[in-house]
C-alpha cells in the first residue's frame, strides 16, 4: 500500500485498527511512534548495485491503555512527515515488536488495516549459483546401500 492509498482510506475510516497475520489485532491503545522514509541502498548477491526507499510506520503499545489513534490525527502525523522530509508516494512499510521487531506490509479490507508477513529472498536468483532441486521419482530410489551412499547416490 501506497502513502496516497493510506490517506484515501483514513479520509473515510471511522477507526485505526492493525490486524496481524495471525487475525489478532494489535492493542487498540498502540502508538505511531515514527512515520519517515527508510533507505536503503546495497549490492545483492550477483553484484548489482540496488536501492530502496519506503515509508517506514512504526507501531508502539505503551502503558496508557485509554489512548486511542483517530484517523485524522494518523492523517496529521503523515502530512506533516510528507511536508518536513518531502516524502513521495512511496510503499508502506510497518514495523511492530513481537518477538522481534517485524517488518511488514499493508493491505486494507474495508474496515482494517492488515499487516502481512514479508519474506526474504535472492535477488540474484540467475548468478547467485543455488541450483534447481533434482527431482526424483520414488522408482528410481533403491534399498540398496552401495547405490544409495554412495557419490551421486541421490539420497544424501
Amino acid at each position: 500500500m501506497k502513502l496516497s492509498e493510506i490517506k484515501k482510506h483514513l479520509a473515510t475510516a471511522t477507526g485505526v485498527n492493525f490486524q496481524l497475520p495471525d487475525g489478532k489485532f494489535v492493542p487498540e491503545h498502540f502508538h505511531v511512534t515514527e512515520v519517515g522514509i527508510i533507505t536503503k541502498d546495497f549490492i545483492d548477491c550477483g553484484g548489482k548495485t540496488r536501492h530502496e526507499k519506503v515509508a517506514n510506520f512504526q507501531l508502539w503499545n505503551a502503558d496508557d491503555t485509554d489512548h486511542r489513534l483517530k484517523p485524522e490525527k494518523l492523517m496529521s502525523i503523515i502530512e506533516l512527515s510528507e511536508k518536513v522530509l518531502g516524502m513521495e508516494d512511496l510503499e508502506i512499510e510497518v514495523e511492530y515488536q513481537s518477538d522481534t521487531i517485524g517488518k511488514y506490509s499493508l493491505e486494507y479490507n474495508g474496515k482494517d488495516f492488515v499487516l502481512l508477513t514479508k519474506q526474504t529472498a535472492c535477488l540474484a536468483e540467475d548468478k547467485c549459483g543455488i541450483e534447481d532441486k533434482q527431482k526424483i521419482s520414488l522408482s528410481e530410489l533403491s534399498a540398496s546401500k552401495e547405490v544409495c551412499c554412495s557419490p551421486g547416490g541421490k539420497c544424501c
